[in-house]
């Protein structure tokens, strides 16, 4: 006679109060899920379902009754009797700090919904003053630990830099970076387990780069672009898109988007194909998808080219070994 197999336990669930609505979620969930149940809208910059949650953006904090400090509701898990003010003086003033110095170095143009909450909690990142001349190229990446240089008091810090683009599939804007670690648990532990990237440098000279700061062809980098996938900035995006961008060309408004199966293998991952002009210009993955999570690999995420290079020649993706 077979063993009986025991059933999974259920989640008990836990009541709480959130702004003075009760909500009852299971058990394990965090106060952004509790928050979430009940409509309420905690902005997230370094939160993704998908990641395991790292709590370094800080725009989600929130206040728990009788806590020291306000808590990332992200990643603090709820408990029975808990109360929690999402809206509170206290919330509101800690983001709008955040945000305006967020937006006082670093460029957070095409970080969507940002504008919104600058406008939501008053922030005024000019107060800081103006932003100081970028750096030149690979003068942050040569910054040593415990070496900083005296700051400009006329100018407001920043990470401003230009553009990396050493490759055909994608660029690294990091003047954009906001260092919400997403790329950097994508590409290791998370999801990938490349460990083509991490976090070098210490307070305002972090940054994120590859190994010895060399190129990303000459990095253990392997194009599956699943950190592009994850960035909330377009610190790190489809070179397509970027230089459409450039020329003014990039129109997301008049994109439309179709779900697919890639043709390349067996495992059967959906793509989404944003379309433009009847073009092909970059593809994603939904992160709510059972086989993929949003995550690809170089051929299922760069390997369109061919649709569109009617010419035959060969495409970024075959060059980089992946045809």
């Amino acid at each position: 006679m077979s063993a009986l197999v025991p059933l999974a336990k259920r989640p008990r669930p836990v009541e709480l109060t959130i702004d003075g609505a009760t909500v009852r979620v299971p058990e394990g969930s965090t106060i952004l899920d509790a928050c979430r149940t009940l409509g309420i809208s905690v902005p997230t910059l370094c939160y993704l379902g998908t990641l395991h949650p790292v709590n370094v953006c800080r725009v989600c904090v929130v206040e728990v009754q009788d806590a020291r400090v306000l808590v990332p509701a992200c990643s603090r898990a709820v408990e029975p009797g808990m109360v929690v003010k999402t809206d509170s003086e206290r919330v509101r003033h800690s983001r709008k700090m955040v945000l305006e110095f967020l937006a006082s170095s670093v460029d957070l143009s095409t970080t969507a919904d940002v504008e919104r909450w600058l406008g939501e909690y008053g922030c005024r990142p000019a107060r800081y003053g103006p932003p100081a001349p970028p750096a030149a190229a690979g003068a942050r990446d040569a910054a040593q630990p415990g070496r900083h240089q005296e700051p400009d008091p006329e100018f407001a810090a920043t990470v401003a830099q230009p553009v990396k683009v050493d490759n055909d599939l994608y660029i690294r804007d990091y003047g954009k970076c906001i260092l919400c670690y997403k790329c950097v648990e994508a590409c290791g532990t998370d999801h990938q387990n490349t460990f083509a990237i991490a976090v070098a440098g210490r307070g305002f000279d972090a940054r994120i780069s590859t190994e010895l700061a060399v190129p990303l062809p000459d990095s253990a980098c392997v194009y599956c672009g699943n950190c592009i996938a994850v960035c909330p900035t377009g610190a790190l995006m489809f070179k397509s898109e970027h230089d459409r961008r450039a020329a003014g060309q990039w129109n997301e408004a008049a994109q439309r988007q179709v779900d697919t199966i890639c043709p390349y293998c067996g495992v059967g991952c959906t793509l989404t194909l944003h379309i433009q002009d009847d073009e092909i210009v970059k593809v994603t993955s939904p992160y709510d998808h059972d086989i993929t999570r949003g995550n690809l690999c170089i051929k299922g995420r760069f390997g369109w080219r061919y649709v569109t290079n009617r010419d035959g020649s060969e495409t970024a993706a075959e060059t980089n070994g992946g045809g």
